[in-house]
């Protein structure tokens, strides 16, 4: 992963120096006129600007040199005509930072720094790039470390190698951190336009924050395609990414990298459970972005999005000419939650007369070869099953290699479904099951005429699956809620922290709203009386901070029912302590639990990038090896609290399973909207908290805060 820098998107926008850097990222994206700095690379660049139709000025910059590409060289940035919008400085890096600066002080728009041996190289290195957004000042600098920017709309090639992309008049916007991804994906064969490229690099000075925020301005970009190893400014990519949705530009992200973020002293399960991929997720799903499993799920993706759009709902139906790819699709749908909804009468009645009596009526239509060929035919079968109640028509179609005979057969099909499917006004996908079977000549007349060519039957299914999901998150999620993270001050660096003892964390919880066990914390000398006014059975723990899980330590017995075993509880809970000095002198004795219907963990862990996130998930001592849970970064609603607990595994016992009763779902829902709000108001103290068990009780009868940890920020 390249070493990020700090992202110029970390102020608001409404910050003036963040509104003037904007700008001159708008003129760097599409430049009126282009500088190019330096010899070889900045040559290969001009020329391919020149290939590519750029119709604005192009000045190569050269000390030594009297021309470049047959076009004069003027001497310096000095003697340009005027500030330029754009400049790819190809130069050494120690060149690079006074090239930059040069171009500030002429007030040019943005600049591509090509070079490397920056922050991914070292302190000395991180220097020079310090030195180099120093430079920079508010001028736009894409880089260091970087292939460059393609804007395929304006011709504008500010790139360093060969790339494949074509001239667009609409398409996807891509920004990668690898400069090889960004470079393997304009080569893709899948017919999909791209509008804008962009290669990061470093991100001494852009980032994802400011590129997807710009981006989203161009209403020729129809979707934006992120291929991320981890976002420097998170909370200014929250509000590029709700400024996206709101707009209704579809983001498609693929993250990779899975470990966590930064060192964590992670004493409670909350924190273990909240490593770097379900920050990213949470961050994802609270902003409405599709995420992609592979580079060939991101293409397929952005090429719906681009040709379809987004769907108003589940609803799929299939048209093919096997029982094969019928089982296919109906075990993809069931996967990805789409709906098949069956024939109508009507469209039973109508095919029963167009067809043989030996062909199936159902939902993947296996149209069988009866009308193979006969375009007439083919019309009025597609016709009538488009009729039905479909928010999206799919053809799967696999041509033979192109020196195969015969493959007119196929191309009646593919015409029959994209001319019946626009007389209709339908969403189509044309779909071929492997990649390689559906040709270019088909995937471009399939895209001018509003059927997305899809290639891979497992990509297009998670796509259109996507695209359904992305609106019903679209019509869920508030863009100004989202935008918003609870992100901490820095913790002091003379503070320490505390780790709150089981009482005292859970006096807090108390006063947060949730119900505790009654108990009483007593010398340990005193819990047989304790035990006896509280009324058996009862549970004694050990209240020593040090101890965070008491089960493991020995530090707890549950279920006593005499005033002799809890004396005895006590003696085992001090021997397996022994090693502690002062352990067990005090205890907590508390009344126990009875009726629980399911154990939970609901906790909040804090994060320097992401802020306070809250998770739940099925509790108790397995917790870890359950790893069945759902993170939730702060604030959040209830309806995303209720959501993120059902979406659990566990969440099928909540209505009643097998005998049990109902839990009480809402009892858990508003423990999990207490936390948060006790959270929230101590954000800059909360350093995490665990809830494990919360026991949750049959209907109307609550949830209860069976163990507690709390750790704080000392200022």
């Amino acid at each position: 992963m390249t070493p990020p820098g700090p992202e110029a998107g970390s102020a608001p926008a409404t910050d003036p120096a963040a509104v003037r850097r904007r700008r001159n990222l708008k003129r760097l994206l599409a430049p009126r006129h282009v500088a190019f700095v330096g010899g070889r690379d900045a040559a290969v660049s001009l020329r391919q600007c020149v290939e590519f139709g750029f119709e604005g000025e192009i000045w190569p910059v050269h000390p030594r040199r009297a021309d470049v590409e047959g076009r004069p060289c003027f001497p310096s940035i000095a003697d340009l005509p005027e500030a330029p919008d754009a400049a790819f400085v190809a130069v050494n890096r120690e060149a690079t930072v006074e090239v930059v600066g040069q171009l500030a002080r002429r007030g040019a728009g943005g600049a591509i720094c090509y070079a490397a041996g920056f922050a991914e190289r070292g302190a000395e290195g991180a220097r020079l790039q310090a030195e180099l957004v120093e430079a920079a000042g508010e001028m736009a600098v894409v880089g260091p470390n970087c292939y460059g920017l393609l804007n395929y709309l304006d011709g504008a090639v500010l790139w360093s190698e060969g790339h494949g992309g074509r001239p667009t008049e609409r398409g996807v916007a891509i920004i990668s951190q690898s400069g090889n991804i960004s470079l393997n994906l304009t080569m893709e064969q899948r017919s999909l336009p791209i509008a804008y490229v962009v290669s990061v690099g470093n991100q001494a000075s852009l980032g994802f924050s400011d590129l997807v925020a710009t981006l989203v301005e161009d209403p020729r970009v129809t979707a934006i395609g992120l291929y991320v190893e981890g976002l420097v400014d998170v909370a200014g990519f929250a509000r590029a990414a709700a400024a996206a949705l709101e707009k209704g530009v579809p983001v498609v992200a693929l993250k990779v990298g899975s470990s966590d973020i930064g060192a964590r002293i992670a004493l409670s399960h909350t924190s273990s459970l909240v490593g770097s991929d379900a920050l990213y997720q949470a961050l994802f799903e609270r902003l409405g972005i599709i995420r992609a499993p592979s580079l060939s799920a991101l293409l397929e993706t952005l090429k719906f999005l681009h040709v379809v759009g987004p769907l108003p709902g589940r609803r799929l139906g299939v048209l093919c000419c096997s029982g094969g790819e019928a089982a296919l699709l109906a075990d993809l749908a069931a996967r990805h939650r789409l709906e098949l909804p069956d024939l109508t009468e009507t469209q039973r009645a109508e095919l029963a007369v167009q067809l043989p009596d030996f062909v199936a009526l159902s939902n993947p239509f296996d149209y069988n070869t009866s009308v193979w060929g006969d375009p007439a035919a083919l019309e009025r079968c597609f016709g009538t099953m488009m009729a039905g109640p479909y928010d999206v028509v799919m053809l799967l179609l696999d041509y033979p290699r192109p020196d195969t005979p015969g493959r007119d057969g196929w191309h009646a099909a593919f015409e029959a479904f994209v001319t019946t499917g626009k007389a209709q006004g339908r969403r189509l996908a044309a779909t071929s099951t492997l990649p390689e079977l559906l040709p270019e000549e088909v995937r471009l007349r399939g895209a001018a005429n509003g059927a997305a060519p899809m290639q891979g039957l497992d990509e297009a299914v998670a796509a259109i699956a996507a695209s359904a999901r992305y609106s019903e998150q679209r019509a869920r999620i508030d863009p100004a809620q989202a935008a918003r993270l609870v992100v901490p001050r820095p913790a002091n660096p003379g503070g320490s922290a505390r780790t709150l003892d089981e009482w005292e964390g859970k006096e807090i919880l108390a006063a947060a709203g949730l119900t505790v066990p009654e108990g009483r914390a007593v010398a340990a000398a005193e819990a047989p009386s304790a035990a006896r006014a509280l009324s058996f059975p009862v549970a004694v723990k050990a209240l020593d901070a040090r101890v965070a899980h008491k089960t493991e330590a020995g530090a707890v017995a549950l279920g006593l029912t005499s005033e002799a075993e809890v004396e005895a509880a006590v003696v085992r809970i001090a021997a397996a302590l022994g090693g502690l000095p002062g352990a067990a002198k005090r205890v907590l004795v508390e009344r126990m639990v009875d009726g629980a219907v399911l154990e939970l963990i609901v906790g909040v862990t804090r994060d320097p990038q992401f802020g306070l996130a809250l998770v739940v998930g099925a509790g108790g001592v397995e917790v870890e090896i359950a790893r069945d849970s759902r993170t939730i970064l702060l604030p959040g609603r209830r309806e995303d609290f209720a959501a993120a607990l059902d979406s659990l595994g566990a969440a099928r016992l909540l209505g009643g399973f097998r005998g049990r009763p109902a839990c009480d779902r809402e009892a858990v829902v508003d423990a999990m909207q207490a936390v948060a709000a006790y959270a929230e108001a101590n954000c800059d103290t909360l350093l995490e908290l665990d809830i494990n068990p919360l026991m949750v009780l049959a209907k109307g009868a609550g949830v209860v805060a069976a163990d507690a940890l709390v750790r704080l920020q000392d200022d």
